[in-house]
């Protein structure tokens, strides 16, 4: 049976009470999009932890799937009037029921880092002749489509030296663990603050037939790497400066990304009394810096 699609235009200081209400009242997903996307005025938002952002959109279109019986316009006047808006102008539509697993596959196809490095769902046949790393989209960010994760990967297949120690720093899916042990990298240890990714990073590492090891930041060995890498946000590398650094021996190498290219120069700064470094490459707005430590 089909689903019920309802678009509900609201303002930012009340399009989040309007989806909670939604989903009080028995909708089955709620999702809170930019009305103007797609056009001249589409605005995006960037966030990162610890700086204040706009929470949404002035003007945002709360989208609400509903079951194939549901009375829409009933619930939609209960909704407002919990929320304190008007119920103005909504639409409703039909979604018709597809096999979603194969619609979510279809829209993943491998991503090529180089001649020899590709990220490859589970589901595509491996590229021959080459070094393939299973990963299928899952909680935890990391499946090489951004660009900062391609940049490391790519730095990865150019720059990592056979037996180096690793330490991807906020490793989340961890890729990029898990690419340089592929690419020839000795011990490797990826860390982050989320449970979530220690779950994926352990499965993916299991999945891909490599031995690297995942730890919450407190439980992490008090040692240094031949080489750090850190693909998080500029204002977490902004506070995490004093802890990689310590992570890094002298001679090893930092690469750092989740940078955007007017954010490049802060961070070089702030790095610059123990570290060498440079923006080595860019992508999509996005920059890779790295160098070697003092």
């Amino acid at each position: 049976m089909p689903w019920q699609e309802v678009r509900i235009h609201a303002d930012s200081a009340h399009a989040e009470a309007l989806s909670d209400a939604l989903f009080d009242l028995g909708a089955l997903s709620v999702s809170i999009e930019d009305a103007a996307a797609g056009t001249a005025e589409e605005k995006p938002i960037f966030g990162e932890p610890g700086m204040p952002v706009e929470a949404l959109w002035e003007h945002s279109v709360v989208i609400a799937l509903l079951e194939h019986d549901a009375d829409a316009a009933t619930l939609v006047a209960a909704a407002t009037a919990s929320a304190g808006v008007a119920t103005g102008n909504f639409t409703v539509s039909q979604v018709e029921e597809q096999d979603w697993v194969r619609l979510t596959q279809s829209q993943f196809d491998p991503i090529q880092v180089s001649d020899r490095l590709w990220i490859t769902p589970t589901w595509h046949e491996a590229t021959p002749n080459a070094i393939n790393i299973a990963l299928d989209p899952g909680l935890a960010f990391g499946t090489g489509s951004h660009p900062t994760t391609w940049l490391c990967l790519q730095w990865l297949d150019q720059q990592l030296l056979p037996g180096e120690s690793v330490l991807d720093y906020g490793c989340g899916s961890g890729i990029l663990a898990i690419a340089a042990r592929l690419l020839g990298a000795g011990e490797t240890h990826g860390v982050d603050i989320d449970m979530q990714a220690m779950t994926a990073s352990r499965q993916n590492a299991e999945q891909n037939r490599v031995q690297a090891d995942f730890y919450l930041p407190d439980e992490a060995p008090e040692r240094v790497y031949d080489l750090v890498v850190a693909n998080i946000l500029t204002n977490p590398l902004k506070m995490l400066a004093p802890l990689l650094a310590s992570r890094c021996r002298p001679g090893g190498r930092l690469v750092l990304s989740g940078i955007l290219a007017e954010q490049a120069e802060d961070i070089i700064a702030i790095y610059a009394n123990q570290f060498d470094l440079a923006v080595s490459a860019s992508r999509e707005g996005w920059v890779r810096i790295a160098g070697t430590r003092r």
